[in-house]
C-alpha cells in the first residue's frame, strides 16, 4: 500500500535527576558531598534515506518516544544519556508541527538529518551545589522533561520526469519499457491506483528518475476520479511529460483531452503549471499514415513527439530528448 500521509505523536527522551549522596568511607569522617549528575535525555531525528520509499511504516505505529536520562549516582557518578531515536523516512518528506501548521524540514535529499525535538537535560547532583558555606548541600535538581510535538508527514515524491495524462493514455506501458518498473497494466481506467518510480538508464552511465502519476481526469481539482491526492508528486519534478492517447477508446477529441488536463493543473497550482513540458502523442502503431499526429500537431501548435509505447518505437529518441532537458534544467542556477 502506497502511503504517503500519516500523523505521529513524538517525545524525546526526560533528562534523569540529580543525586544527593555524600562520601562515606573508613578513616574519612567528613567525605563531602559525591552526587552525580543526571544524564541527558535522547532526542528525537528524522533522516531521509534511499531505500524507504512510502510512509506506510507508521500505518501502525503511531507514538515514538526516544530514552530517558538514568539518574546519577553516588561517588560522583554521572547517569548515562537516553538512546536518541531516529526515525526513517523517504526523501522528499515534509515534517510539520501539526499545532502550529508549520514546516518544521524538507528533506528532499538523500542522507537529510532533522531534530525536532531535543531530549531534557539532566538534573545536577548535589556535588554541583557545594560552595565555601554549603560543605553539605542537601538537594539536587530534577532532569528537565523532553520536548514533544504531534507530527504531519507528507510525502512528494522526487523524480526528474513524472508522467500525466488521461487513464489509459499509455503511461505505466511507457514507463515499463523505459525502466525497470512492472506498474499493472490494463485495459479499464484507473489501472495505476499509486505513483511508481522508475529509473531510465542510458549509454554512458547516464540516468534519470521517472515517476508514473496515477490518471487525472476533468474535475480532479475537485475531487473527481482519484481527485488531486497524487498531483503533489508533480510538483517536485523538473518536466512534466504529458501523454496522449491519439486514438482514445471513447472517441473523444485528444486536443480537447490535452485542454482539460492542462485545466486542472492550473487551478490545482500556478507553479505546477508553468513547468517545462514535453507532449507525447502515444499508440501511433494505430495510425500508420500518421494524420491524427499531424492534425493534433497543427492545433496543440506546440512540438509533439510521437511514440508506441507498445512497440517500442520512438522511446529511445524521447529518452534522450528527457535526458537533455533535464541535464540542462540541472545546470541552470536556481533564482
Amino acid at each position: 500500500m502506497f502511503v504517503d500521509i500519516a500523523k505521529i505523536w513524538v517525545k524525546a527522551g526526560d533528562g534523569g535527576h540529580g543525586c544527593v549522596s555524600f562520601r562515606r568511607e573508613k578513616f574519612i569522617p567528613k567525605g563531602g558531598p559525591d552526587g552525580g549528575d543526571g544524564g541527558n535525555g535522547g532526542s528525537i531525528f528524522f533522516e531521509a534515506l534511499e531505500n524507504v520509499d512510502t510512509l506506510s511504516d507508521f500505518t501502525g505505529k503511531h507514538h515514538f518516544k526516544a530514552g530517558n536520562g538514568q539518574p546519577g549516582q553516588g561517588s560522583n557518578k554521572h547517569g548515562a544519556d537516553g538512546k536518541d531515536l531516529i526515525i526513517k523516512v523517504p526523501p522528499g518528506t515534509l515534517i510539520y508541527d501539526t499545532d502550529l501548521d508549520l514546516l518544521l524540514k524538507d528533506l528532499n535529499e538523500i542522507g537529510m538529518k532533522v531534530c525536532v525535538c531535543l531530549g531534557g537535560r539532566g538534573g545536577k547532583g548535589n556535588k554541583q551545589f557545594a560552595t565555601s558555606t554549603n560543605q553539605t548541600p542537601r538537594n539536587a535538581q530534577p532532569g528537565k522533561p523532553g520536548q514533544e510535538r504531534n507530527i504531519r508527514l507528507e510525502l512528494k515524491l522526487i523524480a526528474d520526469v513524472g508522467l500525466i495524462g488521461l487513464p489509459n493514455a499509455g503511461k505505466s506501458t511507457l514507463i515499463s519499457r523505459c525502466s525497470a518498473a512492472r506498474p499493472k497494466i490494463a485495459d479499464y481506467p484507473f489501472t495505476t491506483l499509486e505513483p511508481v518510480l522508475g529509473i531510465v538508464e542510458l549509454s554512458g552511465y547516464r540516468r534519470f528518475v521517472m515517476a508514473d502519476i496515477p490518471g487525472l481526469i476533468e474535475g480532479a481539482h475537485d475531487g473527481a476520479g482519484l481527485g488531486f491526492e497524487f498531483l503533489r508528486h508533480i510538483e517536485r519534478t523538473r518536466i512534466i511529460v504529458h501523454i496522449l492517447d491519439i486514438m482514445p477508446t471513447d472517441s473523444s477529441d485528444p486536443v480537447e483531452n490535452y485542454k482539460a488536463i492542462r485545466a486542472e493543473l492550473e487551478q490545482y497550482s500556478k507553479a505546477l503549471a508553468e513547468k517545462p513540458e514535453v507532449i507525447v502523442a502515444n499508440k501511433i502503431d494505430l495510425d500508420p499514415g500518421g494524420e491524427i499526429v499531424k492534425n493534433l500537431k497543427e492545433h496543440l501548435r506546440k512540438e509533439t513527439h510521437p511514440i508506441s509505447a507498445v512497440t517500442g518505437q520512438g522511446i529511445k529518441e524521447l529518452a534522450e530528448l528527457l535526458w537533455q532537458k533535464v541535464k540542462e534544467i540541472k545546470s541552470t542556477p536556481e533564482k
